[in-house]
């Protein structure tokens, strides 16, 4: 259908689309008359996501998130807070919303349920794509109960909101308490274990026995070294006393022995003088001879004295290698035990730090948990509280009025087009091709259109017959329709 062959069946029938039209425009009217006035208020909530945590000290990730809008209205517009808005107004306790329940759903569900999703019916809200804003809007016959609805939404939001926070931080809070109360006896544990192991072997938190006692170990470890070599000096002298005494230094080196020498020294010159001079039975030869006998005497007496108190030394220097070497085991012993008891002390020491460490990991974060267990303070906040409207925001005449006219052209059309397919009338020469089929040979003008009548004849090739038609028969045809 052409918009020629649209615009001639309409005017045709446009008695029928004038009263379709009017008729439906009229059933807007009506309709927005006898509907009740609903006013809507709308209040307003804005969320902080960049200021930092007070408590957490730095802002969380998820706020920056961009689901983080979306969920804070989902949060809005969810049973809990629709819940809270019906507690909060006691809207419960109204007989006539309880006699709704129970003819709607006979008794069964929960009231506050019920009430709570026929809010949410209601409700609207609308977060803004550029801003951190979020708009709630709900409409009702009574502006004050919307007013009081939308502002009991927006605060029981804000207190949703924080019980959210803070649920979980008691839940936590109870949690590292108890962790707490554990870690904190076995703290308690590790201190008194350490502490008795103090008491038990002496030591105290700066102990520097065992600094003594590893000094005292090298110093004995040094003597014995040393009386190891004394001892064995003197076994080498002991040897060379039994060999040739007279050539020990000790004997050498001892004045009396060496005065013996040198007395002995004088009778010998004078012996070999007197040889010289006298007989072998001459009394001064014998006396001198007996002179030197006795000295040689002395001389042998006093080297075996002191070829006796070499091993006399020898005795002695092994006593006390022996027992220096006794001293050093024992010191060994004693440090070895020290160093025992010091790395005992350290594991116990370490088993103490690690207990103190761990509880005050615990400790801190029960601090924080119950400090956010005990905020009042979100980062959502009321930005615009709603007040009663001017006017109310259904009907608007404006758009019903509007969408009454287009609903009803459209419906007009609509009917104009059904009358016209169950009553088709040839209106224009284009009717006649395409709906008879036959050429148009010519069509007969209104009257004053040129005269009483006119006949408009066609051009030739418009009345030229299609291959195979019959021409005289068509335009018989043709003559006869458009008499």
């Amino acid at each position: 259908m052409t918009l020629t062959q649209l615009l001639s069946i309409v005017r045709a029938r446009a008695l029928l689309l004038l009263a379709v039209f009017a008729a439906t425009l009229a059933a807007a009217v009506a309709l927005s008359l006898w509907l009740p006035p609903r006013w809507t208020a709308s209040a307003a909530v804005v969320i902080d996501v960049k200021s930092a945590d007070p408590l957490a000290g730095a802002n969380s990730s998820a706020m920056l998130a961009p689901s983080y809008m979306a969920t804070q209205a989902d949060i809005l517009a969810s049973d809990r807070v629709a819940q809270r808005v019906v507690r909060s107004l006691k809207l419960g306790e109204r007989p006539e919303l309880r006699a709704d329940w129970l003819d709607d759903t006979g008794g069964r569900g929960n009231y506050e349920q019920w009430l709570a999703q026929r809010l949410q019916r209601r409700l609207d809200v609308r977060p803004s794509r550029e801003s951190n804003v979020i708009e709630l809007r709900f409409s009702s016959v009574d502006p004050s109960f919307s007013v009081a609805v939308a502002n009991t939404f927006a605060q029981a939001y804000l207190e949703t909101v924080l019980e959210l926070r803070t649920e979980p931080a008691r839940r936590y809070t109870e949690f590292f308490d108890d962790r707490s109360k554990y870690l904190r006896e076995q703290l308690q544990q590790a201190q008194t274990r350490l502490s008795a192991f103090q008491r038990a072997k002496g030591l105290v938190g700066n102990d520097e026995r065992l600094d003594v006692e590893s000094a005292r170990l090298n110093d004995l470890s040094s003597q014995w070294v040393a009386s190891q070599g004394s001892t064995a000096d003197v076994r080498s002298r002991q040897v060379a006393a039994g060999i040739a005494p007279e050539s020990l230094p000790d004997v050498l080196n001892h004045p009396v022995a060496q005065g013996l020498r040198n007395e002995l020294a004088r009778p010998d010159a004078r012996l070999r003088e007197l040889a010289e001079r006298l007989g072998d039975n001459h009394p001064s030869l014998i006396e001198a001879r007996a002179a030197q006998a006795e000295l040689r005497l002395k001389l042998q007496q006093e080297t075996q004295r002191l070829s006796a108190g070499v091993g006399i030394g020898a005795i002695l220097a092994e006593s006390r290698e022996s027992q220096i070497k006794g001293a050093l085991d024992a010191q060994r012993e004693r440090v070895l035990a020290l160093r025992g008891d010091r790395d005992q002390w350290t594991l116990l020491q370490r088993e103490v730090d690690l207990a103190q460490r761990a509880y005050d990991a615990v400790a801190a974060r029960l601090t924080q948990m119950s400090l956010e267990s005990e905020s009042d303070v979100t980062n959502a906040s009321l930005l615009a509280a709603a007040v009663e409207p001017a006017r109310p925001s259904f009907p608007h005449w404006p758009l019903n009025l509007t969408l009454g006219a287009a609903a009803g052209l459209l419906l007009g059309l609509a009917a104009v087009l059904m009358r016209e397919g169950a009553d088709r009338r040839l209106r224009t020469p284009e009717d006649v091709a395409r709906g008879l089929k036959l050429p148009l040979l010519g069509q007969v003008l209104p009257a004053g259109t040129g005269g009483n009548a006119a006949v408009e004849l066609l051009r030739p090739s418009s009345r030229r017959p299609k291959s195979g038609d019959d021409a005289p028969g068509a335009a018989l045809a043709a003559a006869e329709g458009a008499r």
